[in-house]
C-alpha cells in the first residue's frame, strides 16, 4: 500500500456515498454505505481512510491513521538512511608524468575505490600530444592494471576532443 498523505481522504473528507471497506485485520467487509463504514470506525476509536481513491466503489479501510503515518515515516527514514550515494571522484594524469606521481595517483584512485566511489581517469593533451594518442592509451591501461584490485575498468579510454577519459567503477565487496 503506498498511501501519499497529500491526498489520503480520511473521516469526513471522504464524499461517496459507497465504500468499499476492508476491516483494521484485513478482512474484506463489503460495499456499505459511507454512514455505516463512518460508524463502523468510529465504533473500534480508528479511522476511516481512502486506500483507493480510483476503484469503484472506492476502497477505504478502518486503521489508526495517526500510527499508520508515524509507522510509514519510520520505513522512508530507514530507506534513506540505508541508502548510499556514489560519487565521481576524478584523477587527472598527464602523458608525460613521473613514476612517483603516478604511484600518488593510483594511491588517491584506490582510496576512492575503497570508499566505493566510481574514478574518473583523464588526460589532457596539450599541442603537439595529440600527434601520439597510443601514449595516452598506455598510461591508461597501466592505471587500470595498478587499479585492477579495488577496481574494474567500465568504461575503457577513449579519446572525446583534446581529453582522454576512462571510468573505474569499485569493485563490490562480498
Amino acid at each position: 500500500m503506498n498511501i501519499s498523505t497529500k491526498e489520503t481522504q480520511i473521516n469526513e473528507e471522504i464524499r461517496d456515498k459507497e465504500v468499499r471497506v476492508i476491516d483494521i485485520d484485513g478482512t474484506q467487509i463489503g460495499v456499505v454505505p459511507i454512514e455505516e463504514a463512518m460508524r463502523l470506525a468510529e465504533e473500534k476509536n480508528t479511522d476511516l481512510v481512502k486506500i483507493a481513491p480510483q476503484a469503484n466503489p472506492p476502497v477505504c479501510k478502518i486503521m489508526d491513521y495517526g500510527k499508520y503515518r508515524f509507522e510509514q515515516a519510520k520505513r522512508e527514514k530507514e530507506a534513506k538512511k540505508n541508502q548510499r550515494i556514489i560519487e565521481i571522484k576524478e584523477v587527472r594524469l598527464s602523458l608525460n608524468i613521473d613514476t612517483h606521481d603516478f604511484e600518488t595517483k593510483v594511491g588517491h584512485a584506490v582510496k576512492f575505490l575503497k570508499a566505493g566511489n566510481r574514478v574518473k581517469v583523464s588526460i589532457r593533451f596539450r599541442g603537439r600530444e595529440m600527434a601520439h594518442p597510443e601514449n595516452g592509451k598506455v598510461i591508461m591501461k597501466k592505471f587500470a592494471d595498478a587499479c585492477g584490485e579495488y577496481g574494474t575498468v567500465e568504461k575503457p579510454a577513449k579519446l572525446e576532443g583534446r581529453t582522454m577519459l576512462m571510468f573505474i567503477a569499485a569493485k563490490m565487496s562480498k
